[in-house]
């Protein structure tokens, strides 16, 4: 059963009288209903808080990683394991097709259900899983292939395990060791991008957003709570974080949004998913038109772009 937002309800409405007048085969109703709903989309999507728009990127019917790996890959294998410790299930790796092309995919994921919830660590990586990342990177560059990566966590796991597993030195290393990989990269945030969580597989020669996904150094609850003690300024903390891909792209801290339908990627999966997947194949082709030496100038000089300073 599809969940609804608070300022979704009018969709939801709207769209329940569609399924009635589908079953009495009235075709005038449904045609009718079908224009209203076009209106109250195109009302409520085109005027969306920032607050909402951090609801929509962790709806809960939101497309997660294992969700656009099933839609856009074809004759894929997983890869499991880092070869130290264990398997992380917040972390997956694939190699297969997208289209034509023979690909690594990366991506983080939540869960569904309290079983999977639990499985997947509610999206949190373990060290493990930022090491499992690094090494299918490696197999990319290895094997030439291009690499996904699909961001959507919280934040990266803070128990005392990934403490004692040295789950700082794994986000460094990474950022370290993907900002030298010598194969084209692109880092897509399809949810939410939290903290270094995030940042560990987002380094890439294109980092792109989601219309409705959010990028963020710290959660808008962990910023309300550090300064406003206040649970109740979540909002405010979101407006103040500039974490939309709007106002990341403003700030040119992003190279591109992906228009994911209005309506959003938790109503249309199937046409958010062939959205992604035309960027990716795009944005590759462009990228391998470059030589190593070009590909790799650019992205020095997009890593080390961002920031400003005033004497």
């Amino acid at each position: 059963m599809a969940t609804y937002l608070d300022f979704e309800y009018k969709i939801k409405f709207i769209q329940e009288d569609i399924i009635s007048a589908q079953v009495r085969h009235d075709k005038g109703a449904v045609e009718e209903l079908t224009k209203k709903l076009d209106k109250e989309v195109t009302k409520i999507y085109k005027n969306l808080s920032d607050f909402q728009k951090l609801q929509l990127a962790r709806h809960l019917d939101r497309p997660y990683s294992l969700d656009y790996i099933n839609l856009i890959m074809r004759d894929k294998y997983e890869i499991h394991g880092d070869r130290h410790f264990r398997d992380d299930a917040a972390i997956l790796c694939y190699i297969g097709y997208i289209g034509d092309e023979k690909v690594v995919v990366i991506g983080e994921q939540k869960g569904r259900g309290t079983k999977n919830k639990l499985k997947r660590n509610f999206g949190m990586p373990n060290p493990e899983g930022y090491r499992k990342a690094l090494r299918a990177a490696k197999l990319a560059e290895k094997f030439n292939l291009p690499l996904l990566m699909l961001v959507d966590t919280p934040g990266a796991y803070p128990g005392i395990g990934a403490e004692e597993r040295n789950q700082s030195e794994a986000i460094a290393r990474n950022l370290l060791e993907f900002s030298e990989l010598k194969v084209p990269t692109i880092s897509i945030v399809i949810g939410e991008g939290g903290s270094g969580g995030a940042l560990a597989i987002g380094v890439a020669d294109k980092f792109a957003m989601m219309r409705y996904s959010i990028f963020s150094v710290i959660s808008p609850e962990g910023c309300a709570a550090i300064l406003w003690n206040d649970p109740k300024k979540v909002q405010t903390a979101t407006n103040a974080l500039k974490i939309t891909s709007g106002d990341l792209k403003e700030l040119d801290l992003i190279d591109d949004i992906i228009d994911e339908p209005l309506i959003g990627a938790h109503r249309e999966k199937e046409k958010a998913a062939q959205v992604l997947k035309d960027y990716f194949l795009s944005e590759v082709s462009k990228l391998k038109s470059m030589s190593n030496e070009e590909r790799m100038e650019a992205r020095y000089a997009k890593l080390t772009k961002p920031g400003a300073f005033k004497e």
